[in-house]
């Protein structure tokens, strides 16, 4: 489809949608959202289809004066000049509006789940990922974020061996998804005598939020457990059996809650946290078909890839996926330079899809 007919087909839709609105006495609550969804979603697209159609229209008014102008050099300086100031501004509003119209990941808009677990490394790796939620829950403050933890494992010495948290606000999946896989530390560990350098690891799943609707879980593939919870050393911090684990028996994927006194809302949140799971199952296995297509995307989705190393001696952060480094180590493990990182990685992926999208035109 050429970018003209894709301008057709966006201002097409729009009216379709304002004119269903116009009839909204008519619509059951579900559809009058959605359509007024969608309508938000398509004002900035149309904005930039007429900004387009706009500097083509005045182009060619332009060029039609350069050929009527004769001999008359002032209205031909003119009219070259406007046409050369347009010729300027065109392929960038182009581009622009090229990225607004490529196919939004359906998730983008949701919440997510968040879970940090150390890796190879020992007690290094679980003070590294204590480290890593943290950047997250401050990167998640500077965004306005509602950060909820819902589940940590600590070692005892300020490390985690896992944290869960929930991460709620505006295109949180869409900011984060590209944060999932391996991240790696090298550092002086402190209780290193010698001062030497170790290397050690923690894996990052960032999960799309999943509704009820999404995910059909039936209650006869579950499998419940109650325990007493238990804190650091094993030693235990709650008198009645509230803490819950709660197995899907046809996929073998396992979920503990015991952060909560009442069972009731463990329970609540282990159900989350494995609708997400088998969410992210399937998204995973739609992705795996489409790979295939799609050589050295951004976002394989792969836990088991190692996608960024963070080198304290030398106060760098490097993304192995896009080659990006960046000499901000302390800002980006604040939170604070963590958006320079998400911006590339995001630029990066729309320009692969964007030349996917025009190798299949020049195809057609």
């Amino acid at each position: 489809m050429s970018l003209d007919q894709s301008m057709d087909k966006v201002l097409a839709r729009r009216a379709e949608v304002e004119a269903r609105l116009s009839q909204a006495a008519d619509m059951v609550p579900a559809e009058m959202t959605a359509l007024s969804r969608e309508l938000s979603e398509l004002r900035p697209v149309c904005e930039q289809v007429e900004l387009v159609r706009r500097l083509e229209s005045d182009r060619a008014a332009a060029e039609l004066l350069l050929a009527e102008a004769g001999d008359d050099a002032e209205m031909q300086e003119m009219a070259q000049q406007e046409i050369e100031e347009i010729d300027a501004r065109l392929p960038e509003s182009q581009q622009a509006l090229q990225l607004l119209l490529l196919p939004r990941d359906k998730d983008d808009a949701r919440n997510a789940i968040l879970e940090v677990r150390a890796g190879t490394g020992g007690d290094e790796a679980a003070l590294f990922a204590a480290d890593l939620f943290g950047m997250y829950q401050r990167f998640a403050a500077r965004h306005g974020w509602r950060f909820e933890v819902m589940e940590i494992s600590e070692t005892g010495i300020g490390g985690y061996k896992e944290a869960t948290a929930n991460i709620a606000g505006s295109d949180v999946f869409a900011r984060l998804k590209f944060e999932s896989g391996v991240h790696r530390v090298q550092r002086v560990p402190e209780t290193e005598a010698g001062g030497r350098i170790h290397t050690s690891a923690a894996t990052v799943a960032v999960l799309p939020e999943a509704e009820d609707v999404d995910i059909d879980v039936q209650e006869s593939d579950l499998r419940i457990d109650v325990f007493r919870a238990s804190g650091p050393g094993g030693q235990s911090v709650n008198t009645t059996d509230s803490a819950v684990r709660i197995t899907h028996i046809p996929t073998g994927i396992v979920v503990s809650q015991q952060d909560e006194k009442s069972q009731h809302k463990n329970r609540a949140k282990a159900m989350k946290i494995l609708r997400a799971r088998l969410y992210d199952a399937e998204r995973a296995r739609l992705q795996a078909e489409r790979a295939a297509s799609r050589k050295g995307q951004v976002g394989s989705g792969d836990r088991s890839e190692r996608i960024r190393t963070y080198n304290f001696p030398q106060g760098r952060v490097t993304d192995h996926r896009i080659n990006l480094t960046l000499y901000k180590l302390e800002k980006v493990v604040a939170g604070e330079a963590l958006d320079e990182v998400v911006e590339a990685l995001v630029s990066e992926d729309q320009a692969q899809r964007l030349a996917e999208g025009n190798a299949d035109t020049d195809a057609s």
